[in-house]
């Protein structure tokens, strides 16, 4: 598999050597090894969620309280859907900023994305099917959200995704700047403390 930084540090897009013949196809979506190699640390993976939606769906942003937070590599295993990771990390170099990643049943990358960050994604095709391996249980507490339309992040979701759906959590969620100023947000300094934690654990 090849493994790639994205523009927003502590996120990468893995892409699988697919190998087909006439049964169909094999692949290893995930490897923990080559993983550890790109992020420092082996993932400790605590829950593995699925979730089924509609073309137009959005799902996020959201994020969950560091630490431990909840680090998650996400695969579509049936459709597609662009993938986003947004940097919420009050005094990152890349905070406010985002990047995306498709994500089908054709190319099968995945995406990891770390502590921390925000995650969301839209639907692009009907019963677009996602799967989640996840390094900390859901705990409701300590989960938050950014709503997916503010214009100050400006993520751009594509016209093959339709007209937009989201849930009445994630339209009445706060904007970035709202979220920054009630302190809801996680700083650059404590979530490069809490890989350097992790990291150390790995060696």
């Amino acid at each position: 598999m090849q493994i790639r930084e994205l523009k927003i540090p502590d996120s990468y897009e893995i892409t699988p050597k697919q190998f087909g013949d006439d049964r169909g196809v094999f692949l290893e979506w995930y490897r923990l090894d080559r993983l550890e190699e790109a992020i420092g640390h082996p993932l400790a993976i605590a829950q593995a969620n699925t979730s089924v939606s509609k073309r137009g769906v959005v799902r996020g942003i959201h994020f969950a309280d560091i630490p431990p937070s909840q680090a998650k590599y996400v695969t579509a295993t049936r459709g597609a859907v662009l993938d986003f990771v947004i940097d919420i990390r009050v005094g990152s170099p890349t905070f406010g900023q985002w990047d995306s990643v498709l994500l089908d049943e054709s190319e099968r990358r995945a995406i990891y994305i770390a502590e921390g960050l925000g995650h969301c994604f839209v639907a692009l095709t009907e019963d677009a099917t996602v799967s989640y391996l996840v390094t900390a249980p859901f705990n409701a507490p300590r989960e938050h959200g950014i709503n997916p339309l503010d214009p100050e992040v400006a993520l751009v979701f594509p016209e093959a995704a339709g007209e937009l759906l989201l849930s009445p959590k994630d339209t009445e969620a706060p904007s970035l700047a709202e979220a920054a100023a009630s302190g809801l947000l996680p700083t650059w300094e404590a979530a490069r403390a809490f890989y350097d934690t992790l990291n150390s654990k790995g060696n």
